[in-house]
């Protein structure tokens, strides 16, 4: 423990049991990932930097095009310090070109998720003041991108041809085959609002040198999932997109370095790809490898071919993976370390993984607001099972009180997990109430619940607004969920809290089930009957063909919540 000047103290048991190698106080670098992008680019000018289904992108190239397409930004659009320019792009090379080129110009990212629907994105490109918008000439991506134009959004529309991104033969058959899929963009009623990528990039504008202030000038303006409610613009700073880069890089001891490459299935517009994907791995002149979505069989196909050493994901994905029966261990024979977040990783997609591969599976933790990695499980060797980790170089954690949020718990108790560090949000974009209930003291506040073994591993338990309060008791979702994944039937699962009339509020489990498997709700509870104490019982079982997910793959409680409400409606009707 160590004394500071509000008379509270920090409890660190971390420090003591630090990764060999790794200083926790080191100093964080927060040179403009743009810069060191370039950097890398002048240094590995030979290496891949970018594998796109085949089509193969130097850092040379990368480079040039960064550079091109900042200075168009500049020259033909007006892009100058502080201009928000929106991306709606999959995984593309066209992505990090349009990301660093932003950054380079002296604008802002507002990275935006192609499968939004239209008033979403008009939500996140309005608050934004995002007058550019770049997307892809593909009609199911477009066609929302003109509806933004049309409704005044968006003045700017920078459409890349798709088929530019393919290897020369992909790109004849997905002309010949897949023409139907493409828009014509002569013909919409947006055509003069539209500027071509690719002449963008041939223009030979330079771009005009531009002084950031890394500590100040926002680099991402980063929307949060709007769970519950509109989504927030999380101002990342360039000092926070390039504190967590090193951060990662310095908990990794050079496991991102050359020949090192990257699996970028997750997609780079959010905030954990956007990181571990691409800003890291390029940043260190190694290869990232691209699909522009998930889908088994090209994973497993794009795994056989590039061999890749880091696959980052989420857990559902590890699961589908491990778990298909088309999935061998050569598939995963080259990937040497597998980094899951975006959500808890589940003991039995743990076990399965690691029937399938020797790697380590090391569980990491963070949030968009910061940047967004806090606490990760060690890279190089085991960490404790259902542990986060520990907190990344330069980052303290602490946990408060969950009534009283400015007093810490004591050591091993929970508490909500309260953080600061270089990577942490200057605030939220036009919005300084929530900026100030996010922070305490001068932590942010996470909405987790966990704890601090003696060792300084931490541990969760839930998120404050999944706790379900049961008859005055605090029920947690993932006890329970964690429990029904150890029934050999349950494929996956979900819990949600609902109002009770006699306990107040009662768990509801969605599962779905193993293929050919038939377990009732009676067999569950049977089976969780010496898993969980009887406060924790669920009240209900639904089993479901799916259950729903967000768009990078995590399990969603709150189509689960509004799917329950309805059918509760609808039975007082």
């Amino acid at each position: 423990m160590s004394k500071t000047g509000d008379n509270q103290e920090r409890y660190r048991p971390w420090i003591a049991n630090y990764p060999e190698g790794i200083i926790w106080d080191a100093e964080i670098d927060t040179t403009p990932v743009h810069t060191q992008i370039l950097k890398a680019c002048d240094e590995h000018p030979d290496s891949d930097a970018l594998d796109f289904l085949g089509k193969k992108t130097s850092f040379k190239d990368l480079g040039q095009q960064i550079r091109a397409f900042a200075g168009a930004l500049q020259k033909q659009l007006g892009v100058k310090k502080g201009s928000r320019v929106a991306l709606l792009l999959p995984n593309t090379p066209f992505f990090p070109v349009a990301y660093y080129g932003t950054l380079l110009a002296g604008g802002t990212v507002v990275n935006c998720n192609p499968l939004y629907t239209v008033p979403e994105l008009t939500h996140i490109t309005a608050d934004a003041g995002a007058d550019v918008l770049v997307t892809l000439d593909l009609k199911m991506i477009f066609e929302k991108a003109q509806a933004l134009v049309e409704a005044g959004n968006v003045k700017t529309l920078v459409v890349c041809h798709f088929p530019d991104a393919l290897p020369t033969v992909k790109k004849i058959l997905f002309k010949i085959v897949k023409s139907g899929e493409m828009t014509k963009i002569a013909s919409t009623s947006v055509a003069d609002k539209v500027v071509s990528f690719s002449k963008m990039l041939n223009s030979g504008q330079k771009a005009d040198p531009v002084e950031i202030d890394a500590a100040k000038d926002v680099a991402v303006q980063q929307y949060t999932g709007g769970t519950t409610g509109l989504p927030k613009g999380a101002m990342l700073s360039h000092a926070n997109i390039a504190a967590n880069v090193d951060q990662i890089d310095k908990w990794g001891c050079g496991v991102f370095d050359p020949p090192a490459s990257v699996v970028a299935v997750l997609p780079f517009f959010h905030i954990f790809a956007m990181t571990v994907c691409m800003n890291v791995p390029l940043g260190k002149g190694s290869q990232v490898v691209m699909l522009p979505r998930f889908e088994l069989k090209a994973l497993l196909d794009l795994l056989v071919r590039t061999r890749p050493t880091i696959m980052p994901a989420v857990p559902t994905l590890l699961l589908a993976v491990a778990s298909n029966s088309k999935t061998t261990s050569d598939h995963l024979s080259s990937v040497q370390l597998a980094i899951s977040g975006g959500a808890g990783l589940p003991g039995e997609t743990r076990d399965v993984f690691g029937k399938k591969s020797p790697a380590i599976l090391a569980e990491g933790y963070g949030l968009t607001e910061c940047s967004p990695v806090l606490c990760c499980a060690a890279l190089r060797v085991a960490s404790k099972p259902g542990s986060i980790g520990m907190p990344v170089p330069g980052t303290d954690v602490q946990f408060v009180d969950l009534e009283d949020p400015t007093k810490f718990v004591a050591p091993g108790e929970r508490g909500e997990l309260v953080a600061t560090g270089k990577q942490v949000m200057l605030g939220y974009y036009n919005n300084k109430e929530a900026t100030k209930e996010a922070f305490v003291n001068g932590y942010f506040r996470t909405g987790d619940v966990g704890y601090v073994d003696e060792d300084g591993y931490i541990f969760l338990v839930d998120r404050i607004k999944d706790l379900i309060i049961c008859s005055g008791f605090n029920v947690y979702p993932r006890t329970i969920e964690e429990a029904l994944y150890r029934h050999e039937d349950v494929d996956e699962c979900n819990v949600i809290g609902v109002k009770d009339k006699y306990r107040g509020e009662a768990p509801i489990a969605f599962i779905k089930l193993k293929d050919g498997k038939s377990a009732t709700g009676a067999d569950m509870k049977a089976f969780l009957s010496d898993q969980i104490s009887k406060i924790e019982m669920p009240r209900e079982f639904i089993f479901k063909d799916e259950l729903p997910k967000t768009l990078v793959g995590k399990l969603s409680k709150k189509e689960l919540r509004e799917e329950y409400a309805e059918r509760e409606a609808s039975k007082g009707k």
